[in-house]
């Protein structure tokens, strides 16, 4: 089920479970997190605010120092309150603008949604910090998730978990 802007059919998520959340990555291509990434086992970091942008960057930044990116797919996704088409536009444009790297516009992928919704089926308490999933390869079962910058031991952990 998306976790697009339907308001008739809410998301429904069990523990363990990351929803299947439509959205453009940053090249303008449409992507389904996490259906779209089942080649290898997947890291989304989902973040709510443009301040969260330096934590997303210093736990992607120590995913690829310790070569989790050889082996995993790791994705950021910004989630935004669905609005009109016109203000995701803008905004979309904006982001590409401050974001001239290819391959981090291919892994950024925006998703407009019913952030309410989204945080509850994901028990997500609060929008002050960033949150991370590793979700096993080809499936959207959760194995590990934490929240802020992501630890040495959660990455050790991480490894260890690999398909």
């Amino acid at each position: 089920m998306g976790c697009q802007s339907s308001e008739s059919s809410p998301m429904i998520s069990s523990e363990g479970i990351f929803p299947s959340v439509q959205g453009n990555n940053l090249n303008k291509k449409s992507k389904t997190v996490p259906d779209d990434f089942v080649d290898k086992d997947l890291i989304v970091i989902v973040a709510f605010q443009q301040w969260h942008q330096a934590i997303v960057d210093e736990t992607i930044d120590s995913l690829e120092e310790s070569g989790i990116g050889d082996t995993h797919n790791i994705i950021e996704v910004p989630t935004i309150q669905k609005s009109s088409k016109l203000s995701e536009i803008y905004l979309d444009g904006i982001m590409r603008a401050g974001i001239r790297d290819d391959r981090i516009r291919n892994r950024t992928i925006t998703a407009y949604i019913n952030k309410e919704e989204f945080k509850n089926a994901l028990n997500i308490p609060d929008e002050q910090t960033i949150y991370w999933y590793l979700i096993k390869k080809g499936t959207n079962e959760i194995q590990k998730k934490g929240y802020g910058v992501i630890s040495k031991e959660e990455i050790t952990d991480i490894k260890s978990l690999s398909s």
